[in-house]
């Protein structure tokens, strides 16, 4: 573990959109060191990237030379392989890859020091919990904002957006049919102990942040438990949210704060700042030996996959995260057991055919064997066996 007063040597993985942006604007801070960028391409093929030296094809020369690795693909079969060997190295691993989390995270719980990082809005939600816990808040609802959704985008539609906003044609998709919500809100539910309220989430349509994070305690309250969900609207703000309740005594002060009148209290956080927020985990990690969000060893909610389309036998999913195929929803496992994780849909086939609408089971489909896979399937089991 780095001391409070080293700098820390931190191994990047992935050479995406995240990667690219953290290495400028850290690569000079004296607190950390980023020592080398781990990529599938060839190294002499990726003239894009910032700093080009510091690219490498081999993991074994990524650990010997970071303190911390900082996973950043979005890829949960490829992080999964990666983070095993951090984890048999006895190297810590801070993550924005909430995919790989909801998918084959909870079989790394037990295995080293694996931590969602503050600045995704899972990671945002997580810090925002401990600070209204600090103050006496009881959570009752974890939130996500989003401002347009549709489940079925159009390949034009989303090559547009795509390239209008420099990400990539996945991400852009996944974002864009809820799949990226819908594993966000799984990881904050499963790390925070909470739940869903329904399968894929309430998201109450209502054109108040305010107003609908009140109609989302009350649902909770209902329920007797914490809920993660989001709320939609056109112009929501970029922006993460907690529901909480406080005791009665506190109520006047509270009113005088400008919380309202209670018995839920809304705290709202706006600056999600993604991997400007990432260097405040690696510390924490690296200096504190703490995480800040797993999915928890034993999860309570997956995110399946769902068909867009009718999907005749045959049909190859190459990724199922990001698809025109496929999207992922919330559900409980306690409710689903054997429902596919939408994470786990790469180089997938259709093996019988699957009506539009439907949740994909592995009977469904052929998978090819991978680490993520036979991480689901014994996190499941033991799901399953403590639900007994």
């Amino acid at each position: 573990m780095a001391q409070d007063d080293s700098t820390i040597r931190v191994g990047i993985v992935g050479t995406g959109f995240i990667s690219k942006h953290f290495l400028l604007a850290f690569h000079d801070d004296p607190g950390l060191d980023i020592t080398r960028v781990l990529t599938r391409r060839d190294p002499d093929r990726c003239g894009e990237y910032p700093d080009r030296d510091l690219l490498t094809n081999s993991r074994a020369e990524l650990m010997d030379n970071s303190d911390v690795i900082f996973e950043c693909t979005g890829d949960p079969l490829y992080a999964s392989d990666v983070i095993d060997e951090a984890c048999k190295a006895s190297r810590p691993v801070v993550t924005l890859n909430a995919e790989f989390h909801v998918t084959a995270g909870s079989y790394f719980v037990d295995k080293g020091l694996v931590s969602e990082a503050e600045g995704d809005q899972p990671g945002s939600q997580a810090a925002l919990h401990e600070r209204a816990v600090e103050m006496g808040f009881r959570p009752i609802v974890y939130g996500n904002t989003k401002s347009f959704l549709n489940h079925t985008p159009t390949l034009e539609e989303m090559e547009y957006w795509g390239a209008k906003q420099n990400i990539s044609l996945p991400m852009v998709t996944s974002f864009t049919d809820g799949t990226k919500l819908q594993i966000e809100q799984a990881l904050v539910a499963n790390g925070l102990g909470a739940t869903v309220a329904a399968p894929g989430l309430l998201g109450p349509q209502i054109p108040d942040l305010d107003a609908a994070a009140q109609h989302l305690a009350a649902e909770a309250k209902k329920l007797g438990t914490p809920i993660a969900d989001y709320v939609l609207f056109a112009g929501a703000p970029h922006a993460i949210f907690v529901a909480a309740e406080h005791n009665e005594d506190q109520r006047d002060c509270l009113a005088y704060l400008k919380m309202g009148d209670g018995p839920f209290y809304v705290m709202v956080r706006k600056d999600i700042l993604a991997h400007l927020e990432v260097a405040r985990t690696i510390r924490r990690v690296a200096i504190e030996g703490r995480s800040l969000l797993t999915n928890s060893a034993l999860p309570s909610v997956n995110v399946v996959t769902v068909a867009k389309r009718d999907l005749p036998a045959g049909t190859r999913i190459d990724k199922g995260i990001g698809s025109f195929d496929v999207r992922g929803i919330a559900v409980k496992i306690a409710d689903s057991p054997g429902a596919l994780p939408i994470g786990l849909m790469d180089n997938a086939v259709i093996t019988r055919p699957v009506e539009a609408g439907a949740h994909l089971t592995f009977d469904d489909v052929d998978l090819p064997d991978s680490l993520a896979l036979e991480a689901w399937r014994q996190v499941e089991k033991n799901v399953v066996a403590s639900l007994k």
